[in-house]
């Protein structure tokens, strides 16, 4: 297990209130050995005016579970953030929910590099990177 930190699903649902994730209606879902499972539903905050998933929605919640990934890989002195991103949006959706997968790819002591695919019923709709700087309290 990657995890420094204690996991607690709720506790983390509950650490996205007042923010984008909690806007859009991000919701983690369950933690694993090495993974972050998140859904968030395609509606009206989500979709764009063609009446599919934003991309920038998928992007937000690329972001949400690789940052919390990141954040919980770290000892309390360290804190993580967004250094870039990127997303290749492969599949347009337009109802339902998408489903978020974070793993890693690199856990080092500087940077940080997540990948997370975002699927709707098993088909592949997103696949995204994101690279975290760690960072010294």
């Amino acid at each position: 297990m990657i995890w420094k930190k204690n996991i607690n699903v709720q506790d983390i649902n509950n650490s996205l209130k007042n923010t984008m994730a909690e806007f859009l209606s991000i919701e983690i879902k369950e933690i694993g050995d090495n993974t972050i499972k998140a859904v968030m539903p395609v509606n009206y905050k989500t979709i764009q005016p063609f009446g599919i998933l934003h991309g920038g929605a998928s992007v937000v919640l690329a972001e949400t579970i690789g940052s919390i990934a990141s954040n919980l890989c770290l000892n309390d002195d360290y804190y993580s953030v967004g250094l870039d991103i990127n997303a290749n949006h492969i599949k347009s959706v337009k109802d339902k929910y998408v489903e978020g997968i974070t793993s890693p790819i690199h856990i080092g002591r500087s940077t940080h590099v997540w990948e997370i695919k975002i699927f709707q019923y098993n088909k592949i709709i997103c696949i995204s990177r994101l690279t975290t700087a760690v960072l010294k309290r």
